[in-house]
């Protein structure tokens, strides 16, 4: 869906999707045939990944010095107040329950967007 959303809406960032949370960790560790893989500037995260549940991945991440720097956008279904806390807790930069609605997906998509690539300033790429 967010994939969809990007294309379709002409989000003017390059987006580049995994199917489950270990294949996430290798193409950010350039493992592997991710070994050319760009950093990404802004990590969309779903929380219900198979293999690697995207808590353990967020964990990962953060605890890095180098990807630890790349914001992450919890991006799920979930909008349990543990699920929220917990992700807070692992140092997420935002956390974003996916509307049902797709229209109304693609509106947060494209504020999400405009705050990391206008609003913000990002770390510079290591």
């Amino acid at each position: 869906m967010t994939q969809e959303a990007f294309e379709e809406h002409k989000v003017r960032n390059r987006l580049n999707v995994v199917s489950d949370g270990a294949e996430a960790l290798a193409y950010l560790r350039r493992e592997g045939q991710y070994a050319d893989a760009v950093r990404p500037d802004l990590i969309l995260l779903d929380l219900n990944l198979p293999r690697r549940d995207g808590r353990e991945v967020l964990a990962e991440i953060k605890k890095d010095d180098e990807l630890g720097r790349i914001p992450v956008v919890v991006l799920t279904t979930s909008s349990a107040d543990e699920d929220i806390l917990r992700s807070y807790q692992l140092h997420a930069n935002a956390y974003v329950t996916k509307p049902v609605d797709f229209e109304r997906f693609i509106a947060v998509i494209r504020q999400i967007d405009e705050f990391f690539v206008s609003v913000v300033k990002l770390p510079p790429r290591a």
